[in-house]
C-alpha cells in the first residue's frame, strides 16, 4: 500500500506540476501574440455612433433610422482594392490551376519528379522517399483515392516555374494541358490566344458559426460550407451597364492594362469579393506557419455597421466623409468622384474611376469613402434591419438574401448615395463597372476604443 501511494505522488509531481509553477496556477501560456498592423490598412478605432440619417431623409427612403450603435476595433484597408492587387489573386489563382493539371497529367503518364518533361511537375508527394510519416498517411487517408478521391489535399511542385512561351515547352505532354487551359481556336481572333478565365476557380471552405451555434445534436460537418468561384472579373460591365455608349475601351484594358495599375477593380460579385478575402487570409496566414507564428485574424468585408462608422471617421451627424453639407470644398472643389451635374461626368475631373488614392482621406486616413466606387459589405440588404439589428456590432446577413449592401455612392452616383448613411444594394451574383470593395481584419484585443475612460 505504501508503494502504491509514493507512486501515486511520484505521477502526480510529474504530470502535475511544470517545471517552474511551483504548484502555483500560472495559467497555460501561448505563443506570444505581437499586433500587427496590416499592410495597407489602417486600425478604426471601436466606439459608439449615431447610425442612419440623422437629418432629412430626403429620399423618403425609410431605411436609415438613426440608432445609437457600438462597434469593436479592427483594421480596415486605406483604399479601395486595386487592378494591381486583385490580379495577385488571379495570377495565384491561374498560377495554382495549372500546376494541378499539369501534375494530374504527369501522374497520368506515369512520371516521377524530375524524370524531366512533363514529370518535373508532377506532384512533390509523387516520390514515397521524399515524404514524411504525416505526409504519407494523409496522403493514403486523403489524397488520391481516399475519401473524398480528389487533388486538394496532394503537394504540389512550385519550385519549377510555369512555362509559358510555346517554343519552350518541353514535350506533348505539357502542350496538351496548356492547350486546355486556353480559349478554344474557333474563338481566337486577332491572332491572340489567352487562358480562359472561366477556368480560374478558387475553392474555400468556411463554417457557418451563427448556425452552428444555435443548433443543437446536429455534427460539425453540417455547417461547414464549401464554395467554388470564378475569380476573373466581369470586364463586359463596361459595356452592360450603359446601353448606347462607346465604353470598349475600358473594356478592352482597365483590368489588365498596368495603366490602370492603381484603380480601384470593378466587375467584382460579392461572392468574388469573399472569395478574395478567403485566399488573403490563406497567403498570409501560410508565410506565418511556415515562421511558427499564430495565425492573423480572416480578412473579410465589413458590415454594414462597421463600414459606416469607418466612413464617418469620427464625426458626429456629418453628411459626408469630409462632414458636409456639401460636396465642394471653400475654394469650389470638389471633394470625391461622382456625377455632379446632369450629364457632366467630368466636372469632378474625373470621366470614370480615379486612382484608389485620390482626394483626402477622411479623419481615419481612409481614401474615397464617398464616390469613385461603391463598395459591397457584408450585410443582406433589409429597409427595416435597423429596428431589430442589435447595438452590439450590428450585422444582418442572411445567406438565403441575395441583396447585398453596397455603400459609398460611385463615379456615376449623384451626390445623395454619396453619403455617409445612405443605403443601396446589388445582388451578390452580379458585377458592376461602379461597384468594388475593400476588406477589413478584427484587431485582437479591446483596450482601443474612441470613447474610453483615461
Amino acid at each position: 500500500m505504501k508503494k502504491f501511494i509514493s507512486l501515486v505522488a511520484v505521477l502526480s509531481i510529474i504530470v502535475g506540476c511544470g517545471p517552474n509553477d511551483r504548484g502555483e496556477l500560472v495559467g497555460a501560456k501561448g505563443k506570444k501574440w505581437n499586433p500587427e498592423k496590416p499592410l495597407g490598412m489602417t486600425l478604426i478605432p471601436g466606439g459608439a455612433f449615431i447610425m442612419g440619417k440623422s437629418d432629412d431623409d430626403i429620399a423618403d427612403q425609410k431605411n436609415a433610422p438613426p440608432k445609437t450603435v457600438t462597434v469593436r476595433s479592427f483594421y480596415m484597408d486605406e483604399t479601395e482594392i486595386t487592378n494591381a492587387e486583385y490580379r495577385q489573386f488571379v495570377d495565384y489563382v491561374k498560377d495554382s490551376v495549372i500546376r494541378v493539371q499539369l501534375a494530374i497529367m504527369a501522374e497520368n503518364m506515369g512520371e516521377t519528379p524530375g524524370s524531366g518533361g512533363i514529370g518535373d511537375y508532377a506532384f512533390a508527394d509523387a516520390d514515397p522517399e521524399n515524404l514524411t510519416p504525416y505526409e504519407e498517411y494523409m496522403l493514403n487517408s486523403y489524397g488520391q483515392g481516399g475519401p473524398t478521391d480528389s487533388y486538394e489535399n496532394r503537394k504540389l511542385n512550385k519550385d519549377i516555374d510555369i512555362i509559358w512561351d510555346t517554343e519552350d515547352y518541353p514535350d506533348v505532354y505539357y502542350a496538351e494541358v496548356m492547350d486546355s487551359m486556353q480559349i478554344p481556336m474557333e474563338e481566337v481572333y486577332n491572332g491572340q490566344r489567352t487562358i480562359d478565365v472561366k477556368k480560374l476557380k478558387f475553392k474555400y471552405s468556411w463554417m457557418d458559426i451563427q448556425a452552428a451555434a444555435r443548433a443543437e445534436g446536429k455534427k460539425r460537418s453540417e455547417f461547414v460550407k464549401t464554395e467554388e468561384v470564378q475569380i476573373y472579373p466581369d470586364t463586359t460591365v463596361w459595356i452592360k451597364d450603359f446601353n448606347y455608349s462607346y465604353n470598349e475601351p475600358m473594356h478592352n484594358d482597365y483590368f489588365w492594362h498596368s495603366a490602370f495599375d492603381d484603380y480601384p477593380v470593378v466587375g467584382v460579385s460579392w461572392k468574388q469579393a469573399q472569395a478574395f478575402a478567403q485566399w488573403r487570409t490563406k497567403i498570409k496566414n501560410d508565410y506565418r506557419r511556415e515562421k511558427g507564428d499564430h495565425n492573423v485574424p480572416a480578412y473579410r468585408l465589413p458590415t454594414e455597421a462597421e463600414w459606416e462608422y469607418a466612413a464617418r471617421g469620427g464625426l458626429e451627424g456629418a453628411t459626408y466623409p469630409w462632414g458636409g453639407p456639401y460636396a465642394k470644398n471653400d475654394r469650389g472643389c470638389f471633394m470625391a468622384n461622382f456625377k455632379p451635374l446632369r450629364g457632366d461626368y467630368a466636372a469632378d475631373q474625373a470621366l470614370y474611376t480615379v486612382e484608389a488614392k485620390s482626394y483626402d482621406p477622411n479623419d481615419y486616413g481612409l481614401y474615397n469613402m464617398a464616390g469613385n466606387v461603391a463598395e459591397w459589405v457584408n450585410s443582406s440588404y433589409d429597409a427595416a434591419s435597423y429596428e431589430y439589428m442589435s447595438s452590439m456590432n450590428p450585422t444582418v446577413n442572411n445567406k438565403d438574401d441575395m441583396r447585398k449592401v453596397v455603400r459609398g455612392g460611385s463615379w456615376k452616383d449623384v451626390a445623395y448615395f454619396l453619403q455617409v448613411s445612405s443605403r443601396d444594394y446589388e445582388y451578390a451574383d452580379s458585377a458592376r463597372s461602379y461597384i468594388g470593395f475593400r476588406t477589413v481584419q478584427d484587431y485582437l484585443g479591446t483596450d482601443v476604443t474612441l470613447n474610453q475612460s483615461n
